[in-house]
């Protein structure tokens, strides 16, 4: 009887649900607490649930689910929460991935930290995908694996048991004796992971923070076809262009880098990023074993960014990560010399990952300076040549800059760039995110293609779809989104000379960086430096909280770039560097703009804003 209610409600929550559960790629940072993240939503979606509350308002109204589409959404949660309240689980303990294999991994990276032994079984077949080999030699991972007939061979261990079902049923959980884990894995939509009841919140958490930084929740779309088939009202799956969105996405890569080199396309910035450096790992380990491998990564980039390269290192033996300083009273090619030169002397493999413009002082490095740090010959402390390093060009900012191709600033050393999709690519729409290298990375993406399968973390069809028909107008939105941003910088410059705004000079747009974003740092005031900070931190959330309320069509309180229309506005520190080491920290105002928007409105308030508050 609960069951029919509870599908019945599910049923009239599809036919209500608010557009943006299916079309938004970032949350709205003014209803989202990020300490209660998934709960705060499921514990008011259980509220209507129990009131038979489904009206198209109620469900508008619900605070953010998760932060990002990446890690979690609207249709996530009730996907799992749906598949929970049908099997007697906590809802918590049910976890959806776009990927088939990420989520056995997810176990696997939890046990390798906590040394528990893991045993995988199965009864068809496991992931075409799922290369044991290389998941255990190049992750580090340690397992078993165990083909049975049948859940009742399934012996007792001492260790976690992971079943893994290929079905296109995933609501569908029946935990035999000694299992731990299920994952249903569905044949288009992607899976289900399970843990039973009796397992701690720590693989809770950790799973999660996997499916986080490594991989993305699955899709909207297709946690909106999974719930419908759950409850009997498919309209069955779309078809796709698939090979002509591929081919398309891939020229437009090509051409935007200019470079002829292979794209990959993955399912997130992230995702792609993980593949890049997993499969950097697996070439040293196949070109140079036994030498230690240095990602060199900026203190304050992107949480994301900062965030997954630290969890690869705690991983693995022979990586670590190396800090370089870059914004600020930091010279970003002057700080990489010295780090490389200090690797060299040690005899290992650097890896380079650093943004240009960076993230959120929005700085360019002396380029010319950067290409001759780069090809610099060194030399191991016993005088023998060292290795070269990869510079990892995360383009996000400005994705239109020619880095790689013949004479560019990257043209001498191996480099890749790599951009987050839900940015100017699909200007919101998506997350997939690509990645193209130079001639001479392209053995390299070999590797990184590799690692993009096992992880079976590629672009979906819908995915491919949004980036073919927004990716061929990128170049003209950034440059009319600049022409906004410019235009703002230029204002608030007259309206508040006293504020300090990071952003690119003439010069350097002239040389083709326009990005859409800066930040600002306001005026303030105290006796002491503890006073001028506090009063500069309210004086941002005062600005922030006006420009949404005043203009709430178009202004926006969150961490979103490159979108199709509106301004976004954000405060570094407590978004996008969430995972940042506290000193390395920007409580600064970021905002960012599109190439539609009401400019002449955005300047009133914030004029405004300057006689009410300054």
């Amino acid at each position: 009887m609960e069951s029919n209610t509870l599908l019945t409600f599910i049923k009239n929550v599809l036919r209500n649900k608010p557009s943006n559960w299916t079309r938004l790629t970032t949350h709205r940072l003014d209803i989202y607490t990020e300490k209660l993240a998934k709960v705060e939503f499921l514990e008011q979606f259980e509220n209507l649930y129990l009131a038979n509350d489904f009206s198209a308002h109620t469900l508008n109204e619900l605070p953010t689910a998760y932060d990002y589409i990446r890690l979690g959404h609207p249709l996530s949660c009730v996907l799992e929460w749906t598949i929970a309240k049908l099997n007697g689980l906590k809802p918590e303990h049910v976890i959806s991935f776009q990927s088939d294999t990420v989520p056995v991994m997810a176990i696997l990276r939890k046990n390798l930290l906590s040394n528990t032994k893991t045993r995988i079984v199965y009864t068809d077949e496991l992931p075409t995908v799922f290369d044991a080999e290389t998941i255990k030699r190049v992750y580090g991972y340690e397992f078993e694996l165990q083909h049975v007939n049948s859940l009742e061979e399934v012996s007792a261990f001492d260790g976690s048991t992971v079943l893994v079902t290929q079905k296109d049923k995933i609501e569908s959980v029946e935990f035999a004796k000694n299992i731990d884990f299920i994952v249903n894995i569905h044949s288009n939509l992607g899976s289900v992971l399970i843990a039973n009841n009796e397992q701690d919140e720590s693989y809770v958490s950790e799973i999660q923070h996997v499916r986080r930084r490594e991989t993305v929740s699955m899709t909207p779309a297709n946690c909106l076809i999974a719930l419908e088939e759950i409850v009997g009202e498919s309209s069955g799956e779309k078809s796709y262009h698939v090979t002509a969105d591929k081919k398309l996405v891939a020229e437009t890569i090509q051409q935007i880098n200019d470079v002829n080199t292979k794209a990959l396309v993955g399912s997130s910035g992230l995702s792609i990023q993980y593949a890049i450096m997993m499969g950097l790992i697996d070439d040293a380990l196949e070109n140079h074993p036994e030498k230690a491998i240095k990602f060199i990564v900026p203190t304050n980039c992107y949480g994301g960014t900062n965030d997954q390269a630290r969890r690869v290192a705690a991983c693995l033996e022979n990586v670590e990560i190396v800090d370089l300083l870059v914004d600020g009273d930091n010279d970003m090619v002057k700080s990489l010399n010295t780090v490389l030169d200090h690797i060299a002397s040690e005899d290992a493999i650097p890896y380079i990952i650093a943004e240009i413009p960076t993230n959120p002082r929005v700085e360019v490095p002396d380029l010319q300076a950067l290409k001759e740090t780069l090809h610099k010959k060194r030399t191991t402390a016993s005088g023998e040549t060292a290795i070269e390093p990869v510079f990892i060009l995360d383009q996000t900012f400005c994705p239109n800059v020619h880095f790689l191709g013949e004479g560019k600033t990257l043209s001498t050393v191996r480099a890749i760039s790599y951009s987050s999709g839900s940015k100017f690519p699909s200007g919101g729409l998506c997350t997939a995110g690509y990645c193209i290298g130079n001639e001479k990375a392209a053995s390299l993406l070999e590797k990184i293609e590799k690692h993009l399968t096992l992880c079976d973390n590629e672009a979906t069809p819908l995915q491919y779809e949004i980036l073919a028909q927004q990716m061929p107008s990128m170049i003209q939105r950034i440059a009319d989104a600049y022409t906004n941003t410019r235009a703002f910088v230029n204002f608030i410059e007259e309206v508040l000379p006293a504020a300090k705004i990071n952003f690119v000079s003439e010069e350097l747009a002239a040389e083709g960086f326009t990005p859409s974003v800066f930040s600002l740092d306001l005026p303030t005031k105290g006796a002491t430096e503890e006073e001028r900070e506090t009063y500069k931190r309210k004086l941002n959330h005062k600005l922030i909280h006006k420009m949404i309320t005043e203009i709430p069509d178009e202004s926006k309180y969150c961490v979103s770039y490159g979108q199709l229309q509106g301004c976004y506005w954000t405060i570094p520190a407590t978004s996008t560097q969430g995972t940042t080491k506290e000193g390395d920290k920007d409580y600064i105002a970021r905002v960012a703009l599109s190439p539609n928007m009401d400019l002449e409105l955005h300047k009133q308030v914030f004029a405004d804003f300057v006689k009410e508050e300054i």
